[in-house]
């Protein structure tokens, strides 16, 4: 697997770089070589931050996020959390029979007994009228309406939008596109 470092706030040192690198090694038994992960460290206050994404064939994507007050610590929480979420993703895939060439999931031993909820199904559809305006206007109309999520069409380009609230009380705004 190869892995994209990144740091914000703070400079990656060749410590960290190292122990990113040999701790991430432990994944190289569900990826190819081929696949690429991205993985970003952040220095928040007393935290150090740890943001991995995976882009998977077949559009899947795996994140996950930790935070510590060692980054040894945060880089080993977030390689738990992706493992969690490749065991959940095999038993998805083998379930449903689709490609899943990004992971190798001969690494995991085959538990086709294990429940795995089959009955996803959308029980609440609602339309909304978008109408064009700033992110500014829809943050404020995503407060108003005591969301965590405002979907809208951008004023400028007239292309639809999402902004949401985060965890930290931020916000972040999704920008679709087309391959």
């Amino acid at each position: 697997m190869k892995l994209n470092l990144i740091a914000k706030n703070f400079t990656l040192t060749d410590d960290i770089k190292n122990e990113a690198n040999k701790k991430f090694d432990r994944l190289d038994k569900y990826f190819d070589d081929q696949q690429e992960m991205d993985v970003r460290f952040a220095k928040e206050g007393n935290f150090y931050v740890v943001e991995s994404t995976a882009f998977l064939n077949g559009g899947r994507i795996l994140r996950s996020e930790t935070s510590d007050d060692t980054y040894p610590t945060a880089i080993d929480k977030n390689i738990d959390g992706l493992v969690r979420q490749i065991r959940k993703n095999k038993t998805k895939l083998m379930r449903n029979r689709q490609s899943g060439d990004s992971i190798k999931y001969e690494s995991f031993e085959v538990d086709l007994d294990e429940k795995v909820d089959d009955d996803t199904k959308i029980v609440r559809r609602k339309e909304i009228h978008v109408k064009p305006m700033d992110e500014q206007e829809a943050i404020l109309q995503m407060e108003l309406l005591g969301h965590n999520f405002f979907v809208y069409l951008d004023a400028e380009d007239n292309e639809v939008r999402v902004v949401y609230k985060r965890k930290k009380g931020d916000y972040g705004q999704i920008v679709p596109y087309l391959d």
